[in-house]
């Protein structure tokens, strides 16, 4: 959201050694791996977390969201051989107008206690179902795994039945026949049946050793617009897990959705700072980073201001959060001792300051936004938290 000469000058000053170019930047980069921030985000968010087992659940459950969302990348050549391309068009007819490089990311995402288990960036194509499998290995017992429409197919079923994993997932009007007739408001609220594979998914699913039937559970709730939602899930037990609790426990997966509108928006991820893959990468990564160490740092504040008597739940304003991670960044990571408990008392009073309002069970109407309208918003209205 600067220029890189701006970002590279400030970082250089704080450090007391001379400024480079930001080409040289821009080069040296190049020798840095993008696992790093992998690393980190496991051993300083993820690990440190949950190391004290005192974390918010749900049913007793880690309640754990994956959904993907697609990326505009930099128009290079590298970046097309790397991710891949998607064709677009006006919108009017059904003619191929262009194409433009993507990569679809996924993530595996605590809704509760906001931070990123594990976050993937694959090509334009991918599968989703393939990358959501691929988050499994970062789960564990005790994990209840919530998805979208996209998801509920006979194989991703199954992943997690050979994990042992439980889930709630929410069917279209294209998926089961349980399901489709239950959005119809036939049958009971609560279904328990066993599923096989159709005879065109079997071969797939013999070949991927997964199991060739499933013991599901299907829910039927009634939303607020007065439209039925069925989820699909492992949790069979009725008295253990009654019907009305899934409403709330599928609300609970919208925190996903809003982890991306931070990516995305707060933070500006598809603004990269580099035309290579790698750059790519490494932006990706660092910002999952970044999104889960500002989740651990104002754990803090948010509990003073959960304590606190207000006519509406309050929650730290998430633009005064990351401006002020990122201009005490340095300091927080290079320093020690009584400097560090210093620092995280100043962040903490930031924290606190200018809090938002968590107004609940508000559902206001969807707007269509014209892109003159958008454009004018972004160009004169949209505050930069950096």
């Amino acid at each position: 959201m600067k220029s890189l000469q701006n970002v590279v000058n400030e970082a250089m000053t704080w450090l007391g050694q001379p400024t480079v170019t930001a080409s040289a930047y821009s080069q040296a980069r190049y020798k840095f791996k993008h696992t790093a921030f992998i690393e980190l985000n496991q051993a300083a968010v993820v690990e440190n977390l949950y190391s004290d087992g005192d974390y918010q659940r749900f049913w007793g459950f880690r309640v754990l969201a994956v959904d993907g969302s697609k990326l505009v990348l930099p128009d290079t050549e590298a970046i097309r051989e790397e991710f891949g391309t998607i064709a677009w068009t006006d919108g009017k007819t059904a003619e191929t107008q262009g194409e433009r490089p993507y990569a679809l990311a996924s993530v595996l995402y605590d809704v509760l206690n906001r931070v990123a288990l594990d976050a993937t960036l694959g090509k334009a194509k991918a599968y989703e179902i393939d990358l959501a499998a691929g988050h499994l290995p970062h789960t564990r017992p005790g994990d209840l795994l919530t998805m979208d429409r996209n998801y509920p197919s006979y194989r991703m079923l199954a992943e997690l039945s050979r994990h042992r994993r439980d889930f709630a997932i929410r069917c279209s009007a294209a998926s089961f026949a349980e399901a489709r007739r239950m959005l119809k408001g036939e049958g009971e609220d609560s279904q328990v049946v066993t599923l096989t594979p159709c005879a065109g998914q079997l071969p797939a699913i013999r070949g991927l050793g997964l199991p060739l039937t499933l013991t599901v559970r299907f829910v039927r709730v009634l939303l607020s617009t007065g439209e039925y939602e069925v989820l699909v899930t492992s949790l069979l037990d009725g008295y253990l897990y009654p019907t009305e609790g899934f409403r709330e426990l599928y609300r609970l997966r919208w925190g996903i959705e809003t982890f991306y509108g931070l990516l995305k928006t707060r933070l500006e991820l598809e603004n990269f700072t580099g035309t290579g893959a790698e750059a790519v990468r490494q932006d990706f990564h660092a910002t999952v980073y970044l999104s889960g160490v500002e989740s651990m740092l104002t754990d803090t504040a948010q509990a003073m201001l959960d304590a606190k008597d207000t006519q509406y739940p309050q929650t730290v304003n998430r633009a005064v959060s990351f401006n002020a991670v990122k201009n005490l960044a340095l300091d927080l990571i290079l320093g020690g001792g009584l400097e560090t408990d210093a620092l995280l008392e100043q962040l903490t009073t930031l924290f606190l300051t200018n809090p938002c309002l968590a107004r609940g069970d508000r559902n206001p109407p969807r707007k269509n936004t014209s892109s003159r309208t958008l454009l004018s918003f972004h160009k004169r209205q949209k505050k930069h938290c950096f």
